[in-house]
């Protein structure tokens, strides 16, 4: 039976080997799907270029710190929902619908509210993964079991200790599995935003390479974020790991 890494392996396998088919066999335009060879050859091209990497680190700022933001926000609305049964069940409609918005509707809001620089594409991806994070905080804090509530109260804990020693080490595991759900969301956000208006970072260079009609190009642009978004989703999952075993042991 196959492991995780194997598994993972032949459906990257299977995903090339579909690309280059699809790629060689003429069914569609060259142009629009060219062959990984082509991409590969872009993507080099791309590493090389200085320029590459001012836009990189653009978009991995903008990424970070809306994310952080996100998680601040939503672990303390996460928070005061949990811990509220009238205000959760007053604000959870509101939240769920406004977290199946597209998130692309309120950036003219933001760019009025911020401006139109680097704060607009951090407010939108910050914006954008707040709702995961808000909702997967209120959900854990709401499942922590009673005991230890009544534990907190009988050591007559503030409200204070109370979210440090029972509501935050709860809500760790699920704010991490949020954060996870957030990511993606967020990167999606600063893209958009950066494709929308802006003259930096990987969204525009995406974009300058489709106005060129320079596809190998788009597409290079295009694996260095899905890898970057790996990465970052790496590292999260890790910590989670780390967190479950340490709960765990």
């Amino acid at each position: 039976m196959m492991g995780v890494v194997q598994i993972r392996l032949v459906i990257l396998a299977s995903i090339v080997c579909l690309w280059e088919f699809i790629a060689w066999s003429g069914w569609l335009y060259e142009e629009v799907f060219p062959s990984g060879y082509l991409v590969l050859t872009a993507a080099g091209h791309l590493l090389a270029d200085a320029q590459f990497y001012t836009h990189l680190l653009v978009t991995l700022i903008e990424i970070l710190v809306g994310l952080l933001i996100s998680i601040v926000l939503g672990v303390a609305t996460g928070l005061v929902l949990g811990v509220s049964q009238q205000l959760y069940r007053g604000m959870d409609p509101i939240l769920v619908a406004l977290a199946t918005t597209p998130k692309i509707v309120f950036f003219p809001v933001i760019m009025l509210l911020v401006g139109i620089g680097t704060e607009s594409k951090i407010a939108m991806g910050a914006l954008s993964a707040y709702f995961p994070i808000a909702l997967s905080s209120a959900a854990s804090i709401r499942a922590v079991p009673q005991v230890l509530i009544d534990v907190g109260r009988a050591l007559k804990l503030n409200r204070w200790q109370m979210a440090r020693s029972i509501y935050v080490p709860a809500v760790v595991p699920e704010l991490l599995t949020g954060v996870r759900l957030g990511l993606g969301v967020c990167i999606i956000g600063v893209l958009l935003a950066e494709i929308k208006m802006s003259n930096q970072g990987l969204g525009f260079v995406a974009i300058e390479y489709y106005n060129l009609f320079d596809i190998p190009s788009l597409y290079a642009a295009l694996l260095v974020i899905f890898l970057i978004a790996i990465a970052i989703n790496t590292v999260i999952d890790q910590v989670l790991r780390r967190v479950t075993a340490y709960r765990q042991g």
